[in-house]
């Protein structure tokens, strides 16, 4: 069956249909009217006979049902054939330059690589000139790749020129491989064992150990593992962990064993009722007990540095002091090969923490977990900080959590008590160094968890409680995770909602009336900046709801469109303790927006919360900014769906971020006064929100991203795209300002991680 799917293919000035030919594992789903793909095989086919050599943009766009999915692309040409991925992004037109040989008879096209349905609502390949793709490839390599941030055209250009006499090729065969390498979007879950082998830093041994010995005066100290040993641990896996201790370059460490009791005393013994299988749990409890505590005795026999311990407190005594590391391992864990080396050269912090995976059973390495820097916010959400966890000896009391060492059954509540420890709530300023290492040390032998007698929740509570903050906790919308709901202040701030527009009463009116009907919270008052609007319908809006409702204020603003000056004028007019910067295409969800928003914004230690929006089809539109995307910032999970949890939950929990979007953004006054407000001269459209909270994070207070505060948000709709030379330059400009001013700051967000992507927006591996 062959099915014509609305595909347009451009030459020049001619334009025909062209047929797409589905060829395997896809069906069409004629009742739904969408295709059906059967698993991420599927593809389509082109039945044209040749195609014209040269530079050609896809534009392709793809309705689906998974969001963190590529569309692929097989050019043939006989038995020569090469392949490009396209990263897709929900309901929005993607494009990409490709190089067409001579040859290519045939197209594959596979939209997404997973199985699920789809659309293709628009499919075209469009014929460019050289110019203009030789424009449009420097443009991306400035804007995404990192050696190429910051400078000119012409001199991308000339790096090009240079790596390709290094390479002895040809200019455009450069190009084509820095602008492919743009475009590559590894899913952590599908391809995490290519990127450790294509991208994980692994120096070898002789420099290193050189490294080591022109460090070696601050290589000083001792790291002490404590390892809880229960019935149904094996002497393999114990055998594992001191293994991976004992492949470190650096010696300076040392082993506690704490074995468990005898697991079969747990069975009373006179139990006559016992059936065939409690027998046999017991029987083997017993053999691996007799397996492992051969195996101990042959390791504190072979190396010194092993001792036993049968308390979890006074093995302590020698390891509390400023040259000590301690840890917890559950056998099997593995530490890295590098990972004492990578320790040792965060001498100065107090408690260090890294990135993880786990290992199956077959000891290959999945499921990495790649960690922002400290996030207090996040840590109240959810034991981020997992299992990769070092507390420096003369810290530990202070940090240690009731109990002393942790039994084999709760190291993951020890773990993250520890961390929980160490926050700093109400208060400017941290009791602990904490340093993060965006580096895998650490590979778990199971997945990360709780005793089951406690949820985070519980955990979260108690360490509020014991830091004197009273806020009400209760499971969050994901596994092993916590929301704390903070009080409102008493008596409750007015907040000022600045809301500026210019005509566009359809989109005006849906904003302001939702916001007067759909919160909770009422101490606020509406202030709708008027930039110049003439529509009579418009005027007569908002005399009218002016009239309507005494929150509501009208304030004219009869200058050039400058945001930035717009805010500002509203913010010296305003009486609010908050400031409240919300874009007139915003909609709430439901009441509670608000009232999330100012308990958050009143903290001490917060400045900036950001909201999670949504486009009008329930896809995200803002789940946060990461800076560095795109160039300067763009927001997390872009187009993922409502219910999705995102990278490691992320998209479902309260969190620290270095910006969100001003499209709903809260502040108190104060801070807003004291960074000078929003940059009139620099910034007047674009990036205005960003250099704010770059500004407030720099006070050294906390911004703030919350899912418990849901709009919808139409994004930019009264002021439209940069689709003119005139917008494009003033885009660019302001891109060249931020790249200026935050520059080493946007190339390494506090809040993001390293190892991720800043070429999209789903957290995928760089």
């Amino acid at each position: 069956m062959t099915i014509t799917a609305n595909m347009q293919v451009v030459l020049g000035t001619l334009s025909f249909q062209q047929v797409l030919q589905p060829k395997e594992n896809v069906v069409w789903d004629a009742f739904h009217h969408r295709w059906e793909a059967l698993d991420e095989s599927m593809e389509f086919i082109t039945q044209r006979n040749v195609y014209l050599p040269g530079w050609y943009m896809i534009e392709l766009m793809v309705d689906r049902s998974v969001t963190s999915v590529a569309a692929s692309f097989r050019f043939e040409a006989g038995k020569r054939t090469f392949n490009i991925d396209m990263p897709l992004r929900v309901g929005k037109l993607s494009k990409r330059l490709v190089y067409v040989p001579w040859g290519v008879k045939r197209v594959a096209f596979r939209p997404m690589n997973a199985k699920g349905h789809f659309s293709i609502p628009h499919f075209r390949l469009v014929w460019v000139t050289p110019a203009f793709a030789r424009d449009r490839l420097l443009q991306r390599l400035i804007n995404i790749h990192q050696d190429y941030r910051d400078i000119t055209p012409k001199e991308a250009a000339g790096i090009i020129r240079e790596r390709a006499r290094e390479r002895g090729e040809s200019w455009r065969r450069t190009v084509i491989r820095e602008y492919e390498s743009t475009y590559i979007s590894l899913c952590s879950r599908r391809n995490y064992r290519l990127w450790v082998r294509k991208f994980e830093d692994k120096p070898d041994a002789a420099k290193v150990s050189a490294n080591i010995k022109a460090r070696q005066l601050d290589l000083v100290g001792m790291y002490y593992f404590y390892i809880p040993i229960a019935g149904f641990h094996t002497a393999d896996a114990l055998d594992s962990t001191i293994a991976s201790l004992q492949d470190q370059p650096l010696g300076n460490w040392k082993v506690v064993l704490l074995p468990a009791p005898d697991c079969t005393a747990d069975v009373q013994q006179d139990d006559v009722q016992q059936d065939d299988a409690q027998q046999h749990d017991v029987q083997k409890c017993a053999i691996l007990q007799h397996d492992v505590q051969k195996c101990i005795k042959a390791l504190v026999a072979k190396d010194p540095r092993i001792t036993v311990s049968d308390t979890q407190s006074e093995p302590l005594t020698t390891a509390l002091s400023a040259s000590t590391w301690v840890s917890v391992l559950c056998p099997g864990d593995r530490l890295s090969d590098q990972a004492l080396y990578s320790l040792a050269r965060c001498a100065d912090a107090e408690l260090i923490y890294s990135d993880e995976d786990e290992l199956d059973a077959d000891g290959m390495r999945h499921s990495p977990l790649f960690k922002p820097q400290w996030n207090p916010d996040l840590l109240l959400s959810q034991p981020y900080v997992g299992c990769a966890i070092w507390v420096r000896g003369d810290k530990l009391p202070q940090l240690m959590p009731a109990g002393g060492l942790p039994c084999a059954s709760s190291v993951g509540n020890w773990q993250a008590k520890l961390a929980l420890n160490a926050l700093s709530i109400g208060s400017e300023t941290e009791i602990v160094n904490v340093k993060h290492i965006s580096r895998i040390l650490f590979h778990r032998a199971s997945p990360f968890t709780l005793s089951p007698a406690d949820d985070y929740a519980s955990l979260v509570r108690l360490s509020l409680q014991e830091m004197q903050c009273y806020a009400q906790v209760i499971p969050g919308r994901v596994v092993n995770s916590a929301r704390v709901k903070w009080p409102v202040p008493s008596p409750q701030p007015l907040v000022s909602l600045l809301v500026p527009t210019r005509d566009g009463v359809e989109i005006l009116k849906p904003c302001v009336d939702a916001i007067l009907e759909r919160t909770d919270y009422r101490h606020f008052e509406l202030l709708i900046l008027d930039n110049q609007s003439s529509c009579s319908r418009t005027l007569a809006y908002m005399a009218e709801v002016e009239q309507r409702d005494a929150r509501v204020q009208v304030l004219r603003w009869n200058h050039d469109f400058n945001y930035s000056a717009i805010n500002n004028f509203g913010a010296k007019h305003s009486k609010g303790d908050i400031i409240g910067l919300i874009n007139n295409d915003v909609e709430p969800i439901d009441g509670e927006w608000l009232t999330e928003m100012v308990s958050q914004a009143s903290r001490p230690e917060v400045g900036c919360v950001g909201a999670k929006l949504y486009y009008p089809n329930g896809t995200i539109q803002h789940g946060g900014v990461v800076l560095g995307l795109g160039g300067v910032a763009g927001h997390a999970h872009r187009f993922f769906q409502h219910n999705e949890e995102g990278y490691a939950g992320r998209l479902q929990l309260v969190q620290n971020l270095t910006a969100v979007t001003a499209a709903c953004l809260l502040l108190r006054r104060e801070v807003f006064e004291k960074v000078g407000g929003l940059n009139e001269p620099d910034l007047a459209v674009a990036y205005n929100d960003v250099d704010l909270c770059l500004k407030v994070h720099e006070l050294g207070l906390r911004n703030l991203w919350t899912p418990y505060a849901e709009l919808y948000h139409h994004e930019s709709i009264s002021r439209g795209a940069d689709d003119t030379p005139k917008k494009r330059a003033r885009a660019l400009k302001e891109a060249r300002y931020m790249r200026k001013q935050w520059g080493p700051l946007l190339d390494k967000d506090p809040a993001y991680n390293p190892n991720l992507t800043l070429a999209h927006e789903d957290f995928s591996l760089r």
